[in-house]
């Protein structure tokens, strides 16, 4: 009987709830449609190139309902670059599965990462993240979820392909983003195409004589 009262209980509060529930939902998808309206248009033009009523009119919405749910245009692109910058990590990592052997691998993993806008986008939330200190805990959540995926990713390869190592995977990984940030932002910065920028980090990477790299992966 009291079983039975304190599922009664738990039920009529999840029915209280779920009104609630539902109205968060749209809050969620609205939050969506302006990161993917608004990435288009960074990737396009950069932050600084981009006014918040453009965001808005892209994605159906209010300016107003950009300042709601991110405060700043700032917060809006350090978000979508830290969210972008995951997408090309989950893509590397799927660029590289079917590698057979380790130079390749490495080779697709840099080829998928170098050039990506999203890597680009992610270098100018860096710079702009050193004025808005505000921002930090964001890139800093975005480093730690990049440096875990490409620690557990690679172990997992290394393990399954037979791969020796002296360095731990986290290493590795860490090593790799460092790499990629470095060489994206001096292509960005000169006019060396996005072949010569993906040589030059293979070429930075062979002196070591590392094994493949750690694959930098993003959600599953």
């Amino acid at each position: 009987m009291a079983y039975k009262q304190g599922m009664a209980k738990v039920q009529a509060l999840a029915d209280v709830r779920a009104p609630e529930a539902r109205l968060r939902e749209p809050g969620k998808r609205m939050r969506s449609r302006l990161l993917d309206a608004a990435v288009e248009l960074f990737k396009a033009r950069g932050a600084a190139g981009v006014a918040v009523a453009e965001i808005a009119a892209a994605a159906g919405a209010y300016p107003s309902q950009v300042t709601y749910y991110f405060r700043t245009k700032e917060a809006l692109f350090v978000e979508a670059a830290c969210r972008e910058v995951l997408y090309v990590a989950r893509q590397a990592e799927a660029a590289a599965a079917g590698a057979r052997s380790g130079s390749d691998y490495n080779r697709r993993l840099v080829e998928t990462v170098i050039g990506a806008p999203g890597l680009a986008l992610f270098v100018e939330a860096l710079s702009l993240t050193r004025r808005r200190q505000d921002l930090a805990p964001l890139i800093e959540r975005t480093f730690e979820r990049l440096h875990a995926e490409g620690d557990r990713a690679y172990a997992e390869a290394r393990k399954r392909r037979g791969w020796s190592q002296a360095e731990d995977a986290a290493t590795v990984a860490r090593r790799f983003w460092t790499l990629a940030l470095g060489v994206a932002l001096r292509e960005g910065a000169t006019e060396a195409s996005v072949a010569e920028a993906a040589d030059e980090m293979m070429a930075l990477l062979r002196p070591h004589h590392a094994p493949p790299l750690a694959p930098v992966a993003g959600d599953r």
